[in-house]
């Protein structure tokens, strides 16, 4: 498999890794707003390619016709077999950036938000309802046009749910309908990063992965603990999701067998 790396910190110890395992990669900068790289790598198969950064190496992986290059995900909110583990989706008001003035109450209800799509153009909080209408009305004084890829659109499709007490949260890592490693990223409010997992919480991702087997072949599964039990949280991309306390030895060898 060819890597191709953008450089962050995260992605320095995913090198770190490639470098354990003897992977060879190369390292490129994403020009902003139109997503060629610096320097442009000499694509040896274009069917054996992963890239890692940001989100926006889509772009790329799919003007180039890269395999896998950047593993897409669809909304995890459309995904039926998930349903019923989902702490926030399955009762969710969903409405576009341009409809939420008219539609949602100023009522000072607070709301987990969060953009369906997986396009981190709003990372997932929670605010009021005066906050989001006040984001809202922020983004449609700017002309549709202006506005660059990666940021919120007045047809951004956002998703609306009520907060609940989270306990515990974690991260795992599933490539090829297998979890690979995992992380805590979270304990109540306090961000903790460490290589753990309850027992429990292993089990109901293995359950979360094996119930949806044709999702993706790599993607990022957030599972918590909450007062009312294991909940899946949301998927994200691989390519771009932090990596916490993950064994990236063992992610990066699982994502260069798919090649």
């Amino acid at each position: 498999m060819q890597w191709l790396l953008q450089d962050f910190q995260d992605t320095q110890k995913l090198a770190n890794a490639l470098d354990r395992l003897k992977i060879s990669y190369t390292w490129h900068k994403v020009v902003p707003f139109v997503g060629e790289l610096v320097p442009e790598p000499e694509i040896i198969n274009p069917s054996s390619v992963v890239m890692f950064g940001s989100y926006s190496l889509w772009r790329y992986a799919e003007k180039m016709a890269l395999s896998p290059g950047v593993f897409k995900i669809p909304p995890f909110v459309h995904e039926t077999a998930w349903h019923p583990f989902l702490l926030n989706g399955a009762d969710a008001v969903f409405l576009r950036l341009s409809e939420i003035p008219g539609q949602l109450p100023d009522d000072g209800k607070l709301w987990f938000l969060r953009p369906v799509d997986d396009s981190k153009e709003e990372p997932g909080n929670v605010k009021s309802s005066g906050e989001i209408i006040n984001l809202a009305n922020k983004v449609l004084t700017v002309n549709q046009a202006d506005i660059p890829d990666g940021s919120l659109r007045h047809d951004t499709l956002l998703m609306l749910t009520k907060p609940a007490r989270i306990l515990r949260e974690w991260r795992i890592w599933v490539v090829d309908g297998r979890v690979v490693t995992w992380s805590l990223y979270k304990e109540g409010q306090r961000v903790v990063y460490r290589q753990e997992i309850d027992e429990d919480a292993l089990d109901f991702a293995g359950q979360l992965v094996a119930c949806n087997p044709g999702y993706s072949r790599a993607y990022v599964l957030d599972v918590c603990r909450t007062e009312h039990g294991l909940k899946m949280l949301e998927t994200n991309c691989i390519n771009a999701a932090g990596f916490y306390a993950a064994d990236l030895v063992k992610l990066a060898s699982a994502v260069d067998s798919l090649g």
